[in-house]
């Protein structure tokens, strides 16, 4: 997979594949993020020997996973991460980070729709999201796009300072994920970002 996809001020941007070959770029990618949006992550993405076991891991876990380059330079990186079980295989689970230079430009909008064009070719029903209580931007986000918040746990998760957090898992089922995202784009940038 390799495409060209342009922004709302006519930036293009190039997407493909996530590779080992890109360990260098994504942790540059991510070192450059403020450190607000990385202490809410998942896990340390500094840190070498993580982001790099990461990759190594997606082939097995069946983990699809995209970058937007411009000027050869990752400013986008997105997942959709299957679910396990028999019980979860119609599920998959969506990450998004956008460089906060390039937000609001359309990118985030881009990298998730290719995600949704993976999730409908691999039988993927329902989409899900999970974020720690203080992310209120990226619930906004989600809300836009169809989601609900279905579950909130209470003190479950700690974030990169060591602090307890409350645990919000959000879904959207995969028609009304594409119905919110054929009216965000709608008459304005579907078309021309396509």
């Amino acid at each position: 997979m390799r495409r060209s996809a342009v922004l709302k001020d006519g930036t293009k941007v190039q997407l493909r594949i996530v590779s080992l070959k890109d360990l260098k770029k994504l942790l540059k990618f991510f070192k450059l993020l403020p450190y607000d949006d990385r202490k809410y992550l998942r896990f340390d993405v500094t840190d070498k020997k993580k982001v790099e076991q990461r990759i190594k891991s997606f082939k097995s876990l069946n983990i699809f996973g995209i970058v937007a380059l411009l000027k050869n330079e990752i400013v986008a990186y997105g997942i959709l991460e299957p679910g396990t079980f028999d019980w979860t295989k119609s599920q998959a689970e969506i990450r998004v980070i956008v460089s906060r230079k390039y937000q609001q430009r359309g990118l985030g909008m881009i990298t998730i729709r290719e995600l949704y064009d993976y999730a409908t070719n691999h039988d993927v029903e329902i989409v899900k999201a999970r974020m720690m209580r203080p992310q209120i931007g990226a619930r906004k986000i989600f809300r836009k796009l169809g989601f609900r918040e279905e579950v909130l746990i209470p003190d479950y998760v700690k974030d990169q300072e060591n602090h307890i957090q409350d645990l919000i898992v959000m879904t959207c089922d995969i028609k009304s994920f594409w119905a919110e995202l054929e009216l965000i784009y709608k008459d304005s940038d579907w078309g021309r970002c396509r």
